[in-house]
């Protein structure tokens, strides 16, 4: 027969474990997203420079003027 002491122990054993392996799985899914984010942020950086550098090297659009004939 286990004594009562014994199951404490491997009780609160049994919860050390769940919570590590809690911990190791939450910092998982945080460094996933983290590397998510990153990857995002890069690529719409590189967006935006390629829209300043393609308005840098284009002609502002010519605005046309309405005239009327008197």
């Amino acid at each position: 027969m286990i004594s009562n002491q014994d199951q404490q122990r491997a009780e609160k054993r049994f919860k050390q474990e769940k919570r590590a392996r809690d911990g190791r799985k939450a910092m998982t899914e945080y460094e996933t997203q983290a590397r998510a984010t990153r990857a995002k942020t890069e690529r719409l950086k590189a967006l935006r420079l390629a829209k300043e550098a393609q308005a840098k090297t284009d002609e502002p659009p010519v605005k046309q003027v309405k005239r009327h004939d008197t």
